[in-house]
């Protein structure tokens, strides 16, 4: 409990100062908002009226703080492109997100764990350098291009779904996961050949213990020893690695979204940016940040958890 406590306190420490340099940076880069958002319409007199609405005559620090009030009770400023609250507008494209990274993180978790058994049940096995180089292979493959593979292969080859015609999710939810099912599978491919490649290893380095040994040496059966013990000891290290997955997937999901035309956060990132929209892409690259942090710490929890010998190093 107290090890918890702590990584929340860093937790909260670093969001704060992770939006107070982004918050900063962006006002530095922005340079005039009401200059940006009146266009060619600018006059000093709406120019005027425009920064005294927006609070832009106000100190720096004084609209810092008002950003980060307005981040925690959802008023993160308007869009300068869109026209409307930031809050607003990327609410309904960070579930489309969410969505999509839960369905590749729980391919990942479905997939890799039976697998990375099965493969160092079979290390040096006759099979066993075919297996790493097509595990090499997934690893190596962008998951732009795998995207690319299967939108032509599934999408106009097979027409299981029409590319960039992403259904609307309240409307059509069943719909939209379906569609969403293609790009969790380009995000989860070079990831689960990561989790099994350090499952494989993690299992191994377990296995060469003297535990396993003796165990091995008394007559035990080798796969019912490394599924009751070695598996148990190995878990660790195992869901930790999955847990900070799950902050790699949503910065993959950026480049995904745009090869099947998903309008998630990524998408709408990389559109703000195009723009100059920075009130939207500052709010997004924050949460982003958050999500990332926020993944790093339950990284650390699920490893205290289930390793009582960290729990103890931990002081909890």
């Amino acid at each position: 409990m107290k090890y918890a406590l702590k990584r929340l306190a860093m937790l909260l420490a670093t969001m704060l100062l992770v939006s107070l340099f982004t918050f900063i940076a962006f006002e530095l880069i922005s340079g005039d908002t009401a200059s940006a958002m009146l266009g060619t319409e600018a006059t000093p007199e709406r120019l005027e009226a425009l920064r005294e609405e927006l609070g832009l005559n106000r100190p720096l620090m004084v609209r810092y703080a008002e950003w980060l009030f307005g981040f925690f009770t959802g008023n993160l400023g308007v869009s300068t492109s869109y026209r409307q609250p930031v809050g607003d507008l990327i609410a309904p494209k960070a579930l489309v997100t969410l969505y999509l990274s839960l369905m590749s993180f729980a391919l990942i978790v479905v997939i890799s764990i039976p697998l990375g058994l099965w493969s160092a049940g079979r290390a040096g096995g006759p099979l066993d350098g075919l297996r790493t180089a097509f595990n090499q292979l997934c690893m190596a493959v962008p998951p732009f291009f795998t995207g690319i593979l299967l939108s032509w292969g599934f999408g106009i080859v097979l027409k299981w779904f029409v590319p960039g015609e992403f259904p609307d999710l309240s409307a059509n939810f069943a719909g939209a996961l379906h569609y969403l099912l293609f790009p969790a599978v380009a995000l989860a491919i070079p990831r689960i050949a990561m989790t099994v490649r350090m499952f494989r290893s993690t299992i191994q380095a377990e296995m060469q213990k003297d535990y396993v040994r003796t165990a091995i040496s008394r007559g035990n059966d080798r796969g019912e020893v490394l599924r009751r013990h070695v598996l148990k000891n190995a878990i660790a290290p195992i869901a930790a690695f999955l847990a900070q997955t799950l902050a790699e997937i949503v910065a993959g999901s950026i480049v995904v979204e745009q090869v099947f035309s998903i309008p998630g956060l990524g998408r709408i990132l990389v559109a703000s940016i195009a723009n100059r929209d920075y009130p939207t892409v500052q709010a997004i690259v924050v949460i982003l940040a958050f999500w990332v942090v926020l993944a790093g710490m339950l990284s650390d929890l699920v490893s205290q958890c289930i390793d009582p010998r960290l729990r103890l190093g931990g002081g909890a």
